[in-house]
């Protein structure tokens, strides 16, 4: 039971992220942004990207069925890089 909890959070993460990509992407492009804008958005679907790469490794080992392997420390340090990134980007474009 836990692992099938754990692989809807981590797909949950990732609906999140790209709704959070998405507006960033759509705000970046908006005729008459700040100069900054596009790049705060790229800076978000960048570290959009990472969080989703490290999200599929992980559900698809959740899937694999048994006992999953423990998230990797550089995995997890790599998902919170990214989401800072993510938000970072976000709080940018929020800002710019």
């Amino acid at each position: 039971m836990q692992p099938e909890r754990t692989r809807l959070a981590w797909r949950r993460t990732t609906l999140a992220g790209t709704v959070v990509a998405v507006l960033a992407g759509k705000a970046g492009l908006m005729g008459g942004a700040p100069a900054g804008m596009p790049a705060a958005g790229v800076v978000c679907c960048a570290g959009w990207a990472g969080v989703l790469l490290v999200a599929h490794r992980r559900i698809r080992g959740l899937a694999a069925g048994g006992e999953p392997e423990r998230l990797a420390p550089r995995y997890a340090a790599g998902v919170v890089v990214c989401v800072l990134v993510t938000a970072g980007g976000g709080v940018g474009v929020v800002l710019g």
